[in-house]
């Protein structure tokens, strides 16, 4: 995960005695802070139904039904001719073309059969860009539900390159606000996988420089909430995500809140996300990067400083949950002729979604509704109001919330190996 040319991660014997080890990244499926409560046993399960596509194109409307149109919250209407069933797989496709009153074109098919309370699961993998959203879901038709209330299950809304995103939708009980906006009940919960919110970086050997920065293309905006840039110590470093980080380790020295420490940046979200925020000492606070362009922020003294340790967080917390993490960074020294890398990531290479199949998983039942994906737990949630039969939804759409909107989306597809449909063995 990190590649360190100018030093060595520095490694600890054990994690009690280091906060952080670098090397221990997030790996599938945990994600963030996120703890993983237990593992599908499909050997209590019968399969009842599934669709392998092992099949000729013509014959996917058999079991499935196609949206052909436009939908007005997506940048993208869809059609039948956007799912594609060919070589034992069904590939939703992107397409640059107008039509239906939009730029571009896509896919989105439901199943004919209706099913309830069991176990689901789909093996995809997303279309390799950014702003496309790769959704495995469930969600009543019609005005008005059986039981319970009208609603939408995303078990994966799936954001390239590593975004899993879980939604529960109460359509049954939609407001309407003083300014005419509706609004309804929904729970949602993100996971990203491959980065972390915080990285802490030693050097085994240390690095003296004037000049510290920290790039990143990341598509999108993005926070960045602390930057500590500290001294050689003999001891170990603090933990990245302590409020009081600075005083956590005797004789410790952050650079980065020197009072003749110059900042500058790429460019900023608002006035309010300033560069400053990430040396105030509170994680509350952030710089925002612009939207567009290489993003960057920078740190230069007067003379030289010897650094043992850079640390930083980045992201967003929604009830306990980290979001919004960067793709991909560089942090750099300056040597007085050239930059130079001290440590890199690109998530692309370590999580890429568009060029693995993974397994997105939904038990659903009478009182609870548990997400899984490679057959492991992320999330379970008591079940309120999802009590009605549902068709099974396959779509892939082009979304302005989930990344950058390039001509690089012309040509992917979200391609989709099976889909089953099992019930819990008789007793």
């Amino acid at each position: 995960m990190l590649l360190l040319l100018t030093g060595a991660i520095l490694s600890c014997e054990t994690e009690s005695q280091c906060a952080n080890n670098p090397d221990k990244g997030p790996s599938l499926p945990s994600a963030d802070t996120e703890v993983v409560r237990d593992t599908i046993d499909l050997s209590k399960w019968d399969l009842v139904w599934e669709d392998n596509f092992d099949y000729e194109n013509e014959r996917l409307d058999e079991n499935w039904e196609s949206q052909n149109g436009p939908s007005g919250h997506i940048l993208c209407s869809r059609w039948r001719e956007n799912a594609v069933v060919a070589d034992g797989m069904l590939q939703l496709v992107n397409r640059k073309e107008r039509r239906g009153g939009q730029e571009w074109t896509s896919g989105n098919i439901w199943t004919r059969r209706k099913f309830t309370y069991g176990y689901f699961e789909c093996r995809y993998r997303y279309a390799a860009a950014t702003g496309t959203n790769n959704s495995f879901w469930l969600m009543t038709r019609g005005p008005d539900a059986a039981k319970g209330k009208r609603f939408e299950i995303d078990i994966n809304e799936g954001h390239y390159p590593n975004e899993v995103n879980t939604n529960i939708h109460n359509w049954g009980d939609i407001t309407t606000g003083s300014d005419g906006r509706k609004t309804h009940p929904s729970f949602h919960k993100s996971f990203s996988y491959g980065g972390r919110p915080d990285y802490s970086l030693p050097l085994e050997m240390p690095v003296s420089t004037r000049r510290i920065r920290l790039i990143s293309n990341n598509s999108a905006h993005f926070h960045i909430r602390e930057v500590r840039i500290y001294n050689v110590t003999g001891k170990c470093y603090p933990n990245p995500l302590s409020e009081a980080a600075d005083q956590d380790v005797q004789g410790l020295v952050n650079f980065a809140r020197d009072d003749d420490t110059r900042i500058t940046c790429s460019g900023l979200y608002n006035a309010a996300t300033k560069p400053e925020n990430v040396v105030d000492g509170r994680i509350s606070t952030s710089w925002i990067t612009q939207k567009q362009g290489e993003k960057w922020i920078e740190f230069e003294w007067p003379t030289e400083k010897t650094i043992g340790c850079i640390q930083f967080i980045n992201g967003w917390q929604e009830k306990g949950t980290w979001r919004c993490l960067i793709n991909d960074y560089k942090l750099q020294c300056h040597d007085g002729r050239r930059w130079i890398d001290i440590s890199t990531f690109d998530v692309e290479k370590e999580m890429n979604f568009g060029r693995e199949f993974h397994t997105y998983g939904l038990e659903w039942n009478v009182g609870e509704i548990v997400f899984y994906i490679d057959g492991r737990e992320i999330r379970r949630e008591k079940n309120e109001f999802c009590f009605s039969e549902v068709p099974i939804w396959l779509s892939l759409a082009i979304i302005s919330w989930s990344g950058q909107i390039t001509d690089a989306i012309d040509g992917t597809s979200m391609k989709i190996d099976w889909v089953r449909y099992y019930q819990p063995k008789a007793k």
